[in-house]
């Protein structure tokens, strides 16, 4: 496996590949970032996992500077998988000069986790263009478990035209349910525990659903009001078409998505309801 950190090695790393996987992280990784690499394993001949901490997706006054950075050992998690190249430039590689030109996300990035994050999907959408075009994948790999986020990487591709398959992985999850994500090892203890209650929340929405129930918005503000008891200070939770993140209509297949903080560590989750 080499670790590259310059373009110029990029390039060289890359060159005769045939068909090149890409897996953008950002690091600190788990093992839904190493399920990623397997699946892009059966995809590519060759399979780059690019380890940048973006700068331009974060507010103000979220957690850029404590984002843990694990570099050493997230490359002998890779090598163990298979992954062939890590790109692991530093910032000013990716931003040689400050960035002027910002790629706009569609509508829905304003919606969700984007109405609490302003900004956040256009940097997103910005610095994934930009690994787009040094890399040169012929198929990228994202988690399912920012749902909202693989929505908008499918629109931009599809509307920029770029030749890449987007290939979405199943969340990985713990065995109480709760879904692996860098942000975990913010948790205090009690809040570790009662972490998995967001996944469980859903879990009740898809059972209800399922059952009959088809009053979306009241599924949702119950849902907020079961964990607002137990001390979650919820940003959203909503039911939308799986196919658009549209508002939920009957008849469609659907997806349930909440984000809530436990004390300052926001976690986000999903499930899909129904099988089409």
């Amino acid at each position: 496996m080499k670790i590259v950190h310059s373009l110029e090695s990029l390039r060289e790393s890359l060159e005769g590949a045939m068909r090149v996987a890409l897996v953008p992280t950002m690091g600190n990784l788990h093992a839904g970032h190493l399920r990623l690499v397997e699946q892009a394993l059966e995809h590519g001949d060759l399979v780059v996992v690019s380890i940048f901490v973006n700068p331009l997706q974060f507010g103000p006054n979220e957690d850029y500077e404590r984002y843990p950075r694990t570099l050493e050992a997230d490359c002998d998690k890779l090598a163990q998988v298979g992954a062939h190249i890590v790109f692991a430039p530093p910032v000013d590689v990716i931003y040689p000069v400050p960035q002027q030109v910002h790629v706009e996300p569609p509508p829905l990035a304003a919606e969700l986790c984007g109405a609490f994050r302003p900004g956040h999907f256009s940097g997103v959408a910005t610095v994934v263009a930009k690994l787009f075009n040094l890399v040169q994948p012929q198929v990228a790999l994202f988690g399912k478990k920012d749902y909202q986020q693989l929505a908008v990487i499918r629109a931009l591709v599809q509307q920029l035209n770029f030749p890449i398959d987007i290939v979405g992985v199943e969340t990985q999850r713990l065995p109480d349910g709760l879904a692996l994500s860098s942000r975990n090892g913010y948790l205090t203890e009690p809040q570790r525990a009662e972490a998995p209650r967001l996944y469980a929340t859903l879990l009740d929405i898809r059972h209800q659903v399922e059952a009959g129930r088809r009053d979306f918005a009241v599924l949702a503000e119950e849902a907020i009001g079961l964990l607002q008891q137990h001390g979650w200070r919820v940003d959203y939770v909503s039911v939308r078409c799986r196919s658009d993140l549209s508002p939920a209509a009957d008849g469609q297949a659907l997806v349930a998505l909440a984000a809530a903080w436990l004390g300052e560590t926001r976690l986000i989750d999903n499930l899909e309801i129904g099988s089409r």
